[in-house]
């Protein structure tokens, strides 16, 4: 199970709250000893999250962490920390909570999202050797315009692409192979799900990607965005692009202040050690500052050999505050914990 650890801080909730938080963290374990400045998890590669997929039977009283992908008012596709029960078809029962339906469309909306499945649509899955067949009932068909048919498609197969056994994932429709579906969506080939909410629609040649971690406009989660670059991709280029903020007309926000400059980035025996001016402390002691802090923890785990995250400024360690706990990337109930209530959305 691919899982992310981290100790930051957030606002006091009660003991019932904590514990039940704790419980559900159980399966990434991590803690940050008070006396060291240092955030660590194990990095396994991003947001996979079930090492069994359809093949192991599991306790059906039970629950284990998925992530799924729903859609948020600005068209980005957003991952979900949601606790499904286990079964023998944990995918399946993954892809079933993207589908319309008056429940799930009430949980996606609680979250602000919406979901990205037409109505009615069933899944038979086949995942071998890395490769995850899926096979859409015909109500996919049933898309009302492009973007809906775009999202289906990429949503089911980021969502694939977070369990360990699923390195790509290819498409059939009403058990048929197309090419192409009825809004002109390209589903000839596979998807890899490494290009997650791309900047530009295409890159140019001699470009890298790296994916970075902005919080939405209001700050309730975190959304992943791909960046071409230009340098090599890795975590010194990552921590520059997100210092410089997300697009200015993205719709999402920049994590740390414009004035916030950064000094350093060292890796050394899997320990990144990213060093900040002053202006750091800004980011980290305002509303949002665990995003902030998650936005960095996030964008510094997508490279392999990082196994351990220490943020200093200028030069000195960077002690996080007492009051923290450990968290999957966008889990349900703590969104609901701290943001409460019913959001809409057109």
């Amino acid at each position: 199970m691919k899982k992310w650890k981290w100790k930051l801080n957030i606002r006091r909730v009660d003991v019932e709250r904590m514990l039940v938080l704790c419980a559900s963290a159980l399966v990434v374990a991590l803690a940050l000893r008070q006396e060291e400045p240092v955030v660590t998890y194990e990095n396994t590669a991003l947001s996979n999250v079930s090492a069994a997929a359809d093949t192991t039977v599991l306790t059906a009283a039970e629950t284990q962490p998925t992530v799924v992908y729903y859609q948020d008012g600005e068209g980005y596709l957003v991952p979900v920390t949601r606790q499904v029960d286990k079964t023998d078809g944990i995918a399946k029962a993954t892809l079933a909570l993207m589908v319309q339906s008056s429940a799930n469309d009430l949980a996606a909306a609680r979250l602000g999202l919406k979901t990205t499945v037409p109505e009615g649509v069933k899944f038979d899955l086949d995942i071998a050797n890395g490769k995850a067949r899926v096979d859409l009932s015909k109500e996919a068909l049933n898309c009302q315009n492009a973007e809906q048919e775009i999202m289906m498609v990429q949503s089911v197969a980021q969502t694939l692409c977070e369990f360990d056994t699923v390195d790509e994932v290819s498409f059939l429709f009403d058990g048929q192979k197309r090419s192409k579906l009825t809004w002109g969506t390209d589903v000839s080939g596979a998807f890899t799900g490494d290009q997650l909410n791309l900047e530009t629609v295409e890159t140019m040649a001699g470009s890298g990607t790296v994916q970075l971690y902005f919080p939405s406009a209001t700050g309730r989660m975190l959304v992943p965005v791909t960046r071409a670059v230009f340098s090599d991709a890795d975590v010194n280029t990552a921590m520059l692009e997100l210092v410089k903020g997300p697009k200015a007309d993205s719709g999402l926000s920049a994590p740390l202040p414009k004035d916030c400059g950064l000094l350093g980035v060292n890796m050394k025996d899997g320990v990144v050690t990213v060093n900040f001016t002053r202006q750091f402390m800004d980011a980290v002691q305002g509303e949002n500052g665990i995003q902030a802090l998650r936005a960095i923890m996030f964008t510094a785990a997508q490279f392999p050999g990082v196994k351990q995250v220490k943020i200093a400024v200028e030069g000195e360690p960077y002690q996080p505050p007492e009051a923290a706990t450990t968290t999957f990337l966008n889990q349900d109930s703590e969104i609901m914990t701290y943001y409460p209530g019913v959001i809409e959305i057109d």
